[in-house]
């Protein structure tokens, strides 16, 4: 059973969960859900072609994919900067001092969120053409 539709549904709900979260400046929060949605969306990618990804590299997965995939290097990038929040997002010990709400400002969020759905439309058009091909 290919679980992608179930990915690619949770990376859409993580995605409005980090929009959500800029309204009450949770941006630590709003940085992480977007990180995670990007994160479910390649996730579903690699579902949909029998893969089976393992781990939370953004930058990893899409270096990973088969050639047939374009990946241009603006997704590299977003996949990149969003890679730097997983960590420091979650734990007070990614910082020298402080918490993750002490150094997350609405602009990390905002370009969170953009990295994010730049990567989530990437993936789920894939998986369209996919479908698509086989039909």
């Amino acid at each position: 059973m290919i679980r992608a539709d179930d990915w690619i549904r949770q990376a859409e709900k993580d995605i409005l969960h980090a929009r959500e979260s800029i309204k009450i400046e949770h941006f630590e929060w709003s940085v992480l859900a977007a990180q995670q949605g990007a994160e479910k969306a390649i996730k579903a990618l690699y579902y949909e072609i029998g893969g089976d990804p393992w781990g939370h590299s953004l930058l990893k997965f899409l270096k990973k994919l088969p050639n047939k995939f374009l990946v241009k290097e603006d997704l590299i990038i977003a996949a990149k900067n969003l890679d730097k929040h997983y960590v420091t997002s979650r734990y007070p010990n990614g910082f020298a001092s402080g918490a993750p709400e002490d150094y997350y400002i609405k602009k990390d969020a905002e370009e969170a969120i953009e990295n994010a759905e730049k990567i989530f439309k990437y993936c789920k058009n894939q998986i369209s053409t996919l479908r698509k091909e086989s039909d």
